[in-house]
Order: C-alpha cells, then structure tokens, then sequence
C-alpha cells in the first residue's frame, strides 16, 4: 500500500498541497490545499471532485462528469481528455474543501455550488477553448523556433 491510501486508511481524510494544473482555476499549483475525505461505501455523484490512483504511486484530482453503471468518466477543470474506466476501487477519496489565501472553503458553499454547476454546464466550450488555446500556443511556439 502506497503512503497516500495509507495515511487515509488511518486518518480517514488528508489535506495536500496541489501539484499541476488540472484542476485551473479551481486550484493554483504551489498556492492552494485541498482536503479530501477517504471515500465511503457509496457511489459517487456527477461533479464530485475526487482523489484517484491512476497507476502505482500515481494520483490525480479530477471531477466526475459521467456516472456509469461500473464505472466513472472523469475530467480535470483544465484539461480536454476524459478519462474512462474509473472504478470505485481506483477512488480513494472525495473532495470536501481547499484552502486559498489561508482562507478554508468547503464543497457545501452555495459559491462552489455555482461554479461546480457553471463548470459542468460549460464543458463543451471550454474544452473547445482549451484546445484551441494549446494548439495556438504550440503554432507559437514553432514559429518561435524557425525564427
């Protein structure tokens, strides 16, 4: 058993420090924390952000965006690949709040609730954005090179 689903066996939640950008704007790498709660018996929901084990010592924050009868599909806020084929058994634990600017929030907050909603209802332009945002970003970058 790795040190992350240790710590959360024993304590039942944890509080992280973000790495990446997957989860924009909701969580700034180097300057947020999350915590999440070890996950119960339970299926999770659509929008529920959750901790999973993607390979061996490998674990990501993303937010379910489908609920399936054996599985999830997930995608980060910021990103524009769904992931598939998430099981409970890969779900390590459920999102209950983060920290910005030392101040606490919880995932109950009607702001959250909001954005959560705004985030779900938008996917389909925003993952149209960000792809047109990496591929701009990329024909930058050549020209930068042949220059």
């Amino acid at each position: 058993m790795t040190s992350i689903e240790a710590y959360l066996n024993e304590r039942g939640s944890l509080t992280y420090s973000n790495v990446g950008t997957s989860m924009l704007p909701l969580l700034r790498q180097g300057k947020d924390l999350f915590n999440v709660e070890k996950k119960g018996a339970g299926r999770c929901r659509i929008g529920d952000v959750v901790l999973f084990r993607r390979l061996p010592g490998r674990y990501v924050l993303h937010r379910i965006v489908e609920v399936r009868e054996n599985d999830y599909v997930l995608l980060g806020d910021h990103c524009v690949r769904r992931e598939y084929g998430v099981t409970d058994e890969d779900i390590l634990g459920v999102m209950t709040g983060y920290v910005r600017g030392g101040a606490a929030h919880s995932v109950t907050e009607r702001a959250y609730r909001r954005y959560t909603a705004r985030i779900l209802r938008g996917e389909r332009a925003r993952v149209a954005r960000l792809r047109w945002q990496q591929t701009l970003r990329r024909a930058l970058k050549r020209m930068v090179r042949k220059a």
